[in-house]
């Protein structure tokens, strides 16, 4: 199956590439846009090809997990870290995408839940990059007791806290600070929003601990938002329960693509400071000043 918004031309266009370069060699078998509305039952697809930005795949992650369709994407975004093909290296690695048993990099989702002070549910949901915990308009400080586990952790004061998977390490949390943590670590990251202490740091957890975050403040806008997509609004006295999902996303791997080469060429990690010209390197007549 074909999913994207093919409203935007550069989509538009990919598809009926992809028409036209995959026919006698896959069957499409539906197109769809790019939102979360429920599949057919009666659809059964052995993958998807999704084609968009990191935000097209992710929600399409979400959407699919029950399924455990593998996704092909095709990035046609500003960064594409999550799609690792483009039109030429799908055609060229074909083979192997459409095989029986396409090679595939698995993903650890996040499920949370926000109960209220009667344990009644309020809302929630699952994510592929992170559960963020924002104190949204007024922007006054919240604060929240952390438990990790059943044991009780620090209390936050400040302007929340991500809590992300590894392949979301790459994401908001690591602009809060947070570590770059390698996909194939199991493992659940802790990025305190703006702590109001000098000790707060972030904190690596393993994949199957359990965070609960009980909200002794929030303001009137304070949020749970799934990978930037989905809110569930926060109030005083909440329960926000976070854990792993026990299902996986699943992701088609570009053979030409490694872990390290994408957050290199696409992150410039650990890129070298801009040096100016100096005088031994400036050939003879030119001035380096």
């Amino acid at each position: 199956m074909l999913v994207g918004d093919q409203r935007r031309p550069p989509v538009a266009e990919v598809f009926d590439t992809l028409r036209t370069r995959l026919r006698g060699l896959v069957e499409i078998v539906a197109e769809f846009d790019a939102d979360d509305d429920p599949l057919p039952e009666t659809l059964t697809p052995d993958l998807a090809i999704a084609v968009g930005g990191d935000g097209t795949l992710i929600a399409q992650a979400r959407r699919l997990l029950d399924r455990q369709i593998p996704i092909v994407g095709v990035n046609v975004g500003r960064l594409g870290f999550l799609a690792e093909f483009d039109v030429p290296g799908l055609l060229r690695h074909a083979p192997a995408i459409f095989a029986v048993d396409p090679p595939c990099r698995r993903h650890l989702m996040l499920a949370a839940t926000v109960r209220g002070p009667d344990g009644g549910e309020r809302g929630g949901g699952i994510a592929m990059n992170d559960c963020v915990i924002t104190a949204g308009p007024p922007f006054r400080m919240i604060e929240g007791r952390m438990t990790i586990d059943g044991e009780p952790g620090p209390i936050l004061t400040g302007d929340g806290m991500i809590v992300a998977t590894p392949v979301g390490s790459t994401a908001y949390s690591i602009s809060a600070g947070g570590p770059i943590v390698h996909p194939g670590v199991e493992a659940i990251v802790i990025t305190p929003l703006a702590a109001h202490s000098l000790a707060f740091r972030p904190i690596v957890l393993g994949a199957e601990c359990v965070l609960e975050f009980e909200v002794l403040r929030a303001n009137e806008g304070t949020t749970l938002i799934h990978d930037g997509q989905v809110a569930t609004t926060v109030r005083t006295g909440d329960r926000i329960h976070i854990c792993r999902d026990r299902r996986t996303a699943s992701f088609v791997a570009n053979p030409d693509m490694s872990y390290w080469r994408t957050i290199q060429d696409k992150l410039h990690w650990a890129a070298a400071p801009k040096y100016r010209a100096t005088a031994e390197a400036t050939p003879p007549g030119v001035d380096a000043t």
